[in-house]
């Protein structure tokens, strides 16, 4: 079994290996660019655990978690250019540096490429990898919409929130998993607790970004903390403290979130958090965030190989909840 730092190290070769040095360069430079970011690389990584678990061989897996990694990024192409996010992962996004229209024509290619990648899968698991990929691919999507819907609606329950995250980012870790799952050789029921494995962690994760969001250290998130709250994002966060504040304390906070101007953002930020705090929506963002990981590890241990084996993708999870960044 390789470790995830050998996998990571592989990956990060392969990925060097993709010429995106080729004409028209406004098409393809932005892409090397996105993908020179780095990243945490954990969806191709998944791919290649998943198929570790079952098969000393790895080849047959690159292609195809490479085809993953690339379609991410893709997707943050565009949600930076629905987020009017400024930074990703410390650097200028892609539209910051060149503009809206090189971003969505860069990001079409590729999602291509990746369509390209998955291709490549082995003859005999090709349709099922192929149908989960697309169907994860619409899944995003639908994420992506649920998420821009609400920020036009004021009430969002919690357990609409966790079915968009689910969509926008936990389907792709679960679709890397049984991905590498089906191509390494695992019978249907490891695949399925392999990808409910995934669906978990990516819930567990996309909570732990909220926190981050707030309450992490720029120097180390790699992008400004307090954007949710700027921009009224339905994060898990405001759904509790909208539905827990009452009194002084929910008139502060709507009147907060009617706040636009630049000039009180540091404020703004200030004071949501305060609220978050005094309202105790941290800690059941964070409840939540550990009912997740205790699932995700339970359905690891379902899976039909030695615990040594799945030792690592427990470490990797394990590491998820306590990243800083």
């Amino acid at each position: 079994m390789k470790t995830f730092n050998e996998i990571s190290q592989l990956v990060a070769n392969e990925l060097e290996k993709i010429n995106w040095n080729k004409e028209p360069k406004g098409l393809y430079e932005p892409i090397g660019y996105v993908l020179s970011m780095g990243g945490k690389r954990i969806r191709p990584a998944l791919a290649l655990m998943a198929c570790n678990l079952f098969s000393e061989d790895l080849q047959a897996v690159v292609r195809p978690a490479l085809g993953i990694e690339i379609f991410h990024n893709f997707t943050l192409l565009h949600d930076d250019i629905m987020d009017k996010a400024d930074v990703r992962r410390g650097k200028p996004t892609v539209h910051k540096r060149w503009d809206d229209n090189t971003a969505i024509l860069s990001g079409d290619v590729m999602q291509i490429a990746a369509y390209q990648l998955i291709a490549d899968t082995p003859a005999n698991v090709l349709k099922p990898v192929l149908d989960l990929f697309s169907q994860t691919a619409a899944e995003i999507c639908e994420g992506q919409q649920y998420d821009v819907d609400f920020e036009n609606r004021e009430n969002v329950k919690a357990e609409e929130y966790l079915e968009m995250i689910r969509l926008k980012t936990a389907v792709l870790l679960g679709c890397a998993l049984k991905t590498g799952a089906l191509i390494g050789g695992a019978g249907e029921k490891d695949a399925q607790n392999l990808y409910d494995f995934g669906i978990n962690i990516g819930l567990a994760f996309q909570l732990k970004d909220d926190l981050l969001d707030v309450y992490g250290d720029e120097s180390t998130f790699g992008k400004k903390i307090g954007g949710d709250i700027l921009n009224n994002k339905k994060t898990y966060l405001l759904i509790h403290a909208l539905k827990l504040a009452k009194g002084n304390d929910l008139q502060e906070l709507q009147n907060w979130l009617n706040i636009a101007e630049e000039n009180q953002s540091e404020k703004k930020i200030k004071v949501v958090t305060s609220l978050y705090n005094k309202l105790g929506a941290k800690q059941i963002c964070e409840e939540k965030m550990e009912f997740f990981y205790t699932k995700a590890i339970a359905n690891l241990e379902k899976v039909s190989v030695s615990t040594n084996n799945k030792q690592e993708l427990r470490n990797l999870a394990e590491k998820l909840m306590l990243r800083n960044d």
